[in-house]
């Protein structure tokens, strides 16, 4: 893949730098946010897509994050608008089917399941419906806006549903037990200006791909985390910004994760664990077939769900 391709089409991501660029750029942007958390919490301003692979990919490393720094963080949950549409043609993507491949690419290079094959067969014309939709959610509860995001992820990426139609999107808002006709409300009105906000914002702070988050202090003063990266770059961005951060221990059992997180992938159950990669499939394959947890297969990889 070259890197004219990566950088005129945002779906296809960058796997060296893990990012969903949608404009060219230098990625080692030090320019300042505008934005103060007025908070001892360091405020994450996640900037991010329902349908960025790379975000799929790091997955594992913020849910870890809120377990261990969830009391010294906020995150603030930004659309940034990967696929307007589908109107440009050019860097080797002009059409849906172009990205299956890709997909499953960076499936096996994230560890995370995410089955290519929605792009041959139901493609999205648009990120942007599933995005308004998440800012929807977030006007009503912004903690099931969260889980909210998680299910139509899950749709996307491993049940091959296209997220931008209106069917999916209200199944998932009922499942998260959101009010699914003030979500249609909100959905066809003001989500959208906000939405408008978020892409923004973006532009202003210089956003250009997918995860991009900033880590800014009460008094302004910021580190950036570009791409998909090992845990230790968000810790380590926290701690410069809040030495006196504690990390918070929590219950690595099974049982514990699931209570907290309903479904797990064997890298986000590896990393939340601590056990071994190869381990922690084992392990889950043994609690389903236990009947302890259900098991959802994709050709590149499974998820389990707590009963």
């Amino acid at each position: 893949m070259n890197n004219d391709t990566i950088q005129t089409n945002p779906l296809l991501c960058d796997i060296d730098t893990g990012m969903c660029e949608t404009t060219p750029g230098n990625t080692e942007n030090t320019s300042k946010t505008d934005v103060k958390s007025g908070a001892k919490k360091v405020k994450l301003i996640y900037y991010t897509d329902p349908i960025c692979s790379s975000c799929w990919g790091i997955e594992p490393q913020l849910r870890k994050l809120k377990l261990e720094y969830g009391d010294a963080v906020e995150i603030d949950y930004r659309m940034g608008g990967l696929l307007p549409d589908w109107s440009y043609n050019s860097g080797g993507i002009g059409k849906p089917s172009d990205v299956a491949s890709h997909w499953d690419e960076v499936s096996v290079h994230y560890d995370m399941p995410i089955d290519g094959d929605l792009w041959l067969e139901d493609p999205l014309d648009s990120s942007y419906p599933p995005s308004i939709a998440f800012k929807a959610a977030q006007m009503q509860d912004p903690e099931k806006a969260l889980l909210f995001m998680r299910e139509i992820r899950e749709m996307v990426f491993l049940q091959k549903k296209n997220i931008a139609k209106w069917e999916h999107l209200e199944v998932a808002a009922k499942k998260v037990g959101l009010d699914t006709e003030k979500f249609k409300t909100d959905y066809e009105n003001n989500a959208k200006a906000l939405f408008e906000e978020d892409l923004k914002l973006g532009r202003e702070l210089g956003v250009r791909g997918f995860p991009t988050i900033f880590f800014v202090d009460e008094t302004g003063n910021q580190e950036t985390v570009y791409g998909t990266r090992p845990y230790a770059y968000y810790e380590m961005a926290i701690l410069k910004l809040n030495p006196d951060a504690v990390k918070s221990e929590y219950s690595k059992n099974w049982e514990a994760l699931f209570a907290k997180y309903p479904t797990l992938t064997a890298k986000e159950f590896s990393e939340l664990s601590g056990t071994p990669r190869v381990e922690s499939e084992t392990v889950l394959n043994e609690l389903s077939d236990q009947g302890k947890l259900e098991k959802w297969t994709t050709k590149n990889g499974s998820i389990w769900i707590k009963k």
